[in-house]
């Protein structure tokens, strides 16, 4: 079997992976990219966890539940009537997994069309080679082997299980599970209040389970500014989300019906919370299980990441990490920077990552966005600093949407006027935050969003309501 030739090659192909193996190949360097997801026929499905079992299906079934959640709640304020509303989940999975496939098909398009060549299997480090470079062996339908000077790994991250409690993806859910859900649970339960808790709880609640929350943190949101936390708690609990904080979860069983969880409150009294599916998202662990990394030595930490310095290099010569299998933010927005900045070093390049400006979005209703430092991050490091906010109840375009829960606050420092965070809890909150995220890129000052002509009636008034406060000089509140 002879050994194909690259420049580089990239394992993984999710959106840190496919990423650099695009731009490398766009750079002029003979690329592979090895992906071991398949479908339900058994072919290629590149796009990692993001695009098979994380952000697109999730982001599929929550505009679903939201059009029924609009139509049954909503319409009426609009004038328009239904009768006999219902819900179709296996029409709205099969929506759902219509979105993954174009998804998928779409990176293998790109693929073809940058020139990356494609393997469908599992990679994995084979061998150094003397004089420099590496063998990778590509497990599938047909096994391969690959050599390259530079190899770029982008194996993702795993949903965590709890301790003797391993998923079964029909009542005990990881995020795989919990988008596979064949009807509406009557009852369900979440353990962690994330960003996937929080998501997946926002989708069946709308479709009419009851949805608890076991949270251990005794805060909610605790990585989000205050402000905002309060305000989606508010709307959360409003909605009907039963979030409990400071829990201590003990056993849990399936049983005949569903699953019982043993659980202690925050005033240490006992409790069982029986509900049909239970959802488990306390957080993930990087995929190094299979890369053979021992045998090379690649080395990892305590949590088993690949350990790499600030320029995504490894302890390997000529091998680079980068995404969830790394330290960091699990984003997929933030694998996808990292992979470009790698592939353009390959090539000679200055690739760069701002860390301290990767935007954090919440897809639920309100959304949750921010950028940036939070007000409780700045009082800590003792940074003096002004605050300005506005809500979108004063919103011209948020009233005509339906839409005002919320605000958009800015937070910039008391000297400079730089803008040090944004914080945007409300409609749209995802693509709001793209204003703040080049305006902190560029050093900008909140006066700079003031004094800037934004669109009426639009929501983005909003953000420029909220730089005006900081002055206190808000024009429309």
């Amino acid at each position: 079997m002879s050994t194909k030739q690259f420049d580089v090659i990239v394992i993984g192909g999710g959106p840190g992976g496919y990423i650099a193996a695009i731009r490398a190949a766009q750079l002029g360097l003979a690329t592979a990219c090895i992906d071991e997801w398949s479908n339900a026929a058994g072919g290629p499905a590149p796009g990692g966890t993001c695009t098979n079992v994380g952000c697109i299906p999730s982001k599929a079934l929550l505009q679903s539940s939201e059009n029924f959640e609009h139509a049954a709640k909503h319409f009426g304020d609009h004038g328009i009537g239904l009768k006999d509303l219902s819900i179709d989940v296996k029409k709205m999975l099969a929506r759902k997994d219509a979105v993954v496939k174009q998804n998928n098909d779409g990176i293998l398009y790109l693929f073809k069309k940058n020139k990356v060549s494609f393997f469908h299997g599992r990679g994995s480090f084979a061998k150094a080679v003397v004089g420099g470079g590496w063998e990778i062996a590509v497990a599938g339908a047909s096994n391969e082997t690959l050599f390259a000077k530079q190899v770029i790994v982008a194996t993702g991250s795993s949903a965590r299980a709890l301790p003797g409690v391993p998923f079964d993806e029909q009542k005990i859910l990881s995020n795989d599970g919990a988008l596979r859900i064949g009807e509406v649970p009557r009852k369900l339960g979440l353990i962690g209040s994330g960003v996937i808790g929080l998501e997946m709880g926002s989708v069946w609640r709308r479709l009419g389970a009851e949805v608890t929350v076991l949270e251990a943190l005794p805060t909610f949101l605790g990585a989000v500014d205050e402000t905002v936390a309060k305000e989606a708690w508010k709307a959360f609990t409003k909605q009907g989300l039963k979030i409990e904080l400071g829990v201590k979860v003990g056993e849990i069983k399936s049983t005949k019906k569903g699953v019982s969880v043993a659980w202690t409150d925050a005033k240490g009294q006992a409790q069982t919370l029986e509900v049909d599916k239970l959802i488990v998202s306390i957080g993930r662990v990087p995929n190094t299980t299979g890369l053979n990394a021992e045998a090379v030595g690649l080395q990892l930490d305590e949590r088993g990441a690949i350990v790499v310095d600030a320029d995504c290099r490894t302890s390997l010569p000529g091998v680079w990490a980068v995404g969830d299998v790394v330290r960091g933010p699990m984003l997929a927005h933030k694998a996808e920077e990292e992979g470009v900045a790698v592939a353009e070093r390959i090539a000679g390049q200055h690739g760069h990552v701002d860390f301290n400006l990767v935007p954090w979005v919440i897809y639920t209703s309100p959304e949750i966005a921010w950028v940036g430092q939070t007000e409780q991050q700045l009082k800590a490091a003792g940074r003096a600093y002004k605050a300005g906010s506005f809500p979108f109840m004063a919103n011209g375009r948020a009233r005509a949407l339906g839409d005002t829960t919320g605000l958009v606050k800015f937070l910039a420092d008391a000297a400079s006027d730089e803008i040090l965070g944004v914080h945007i809890v409300g409609p749209m909150a995802s693509e709001l935050i793209a204003e703040a995220v080049v305006a902190m890129s560029f050093r900008a000052s909140s006066e700079d969003i003031a004094r800037i002509c934004h669109a009426h009636p639009s929501l983005s008034e909003a953000t420029k309501e909220a730089a005006l406060a900081v002055d206190k000089r808000t024009l429309n509140f």
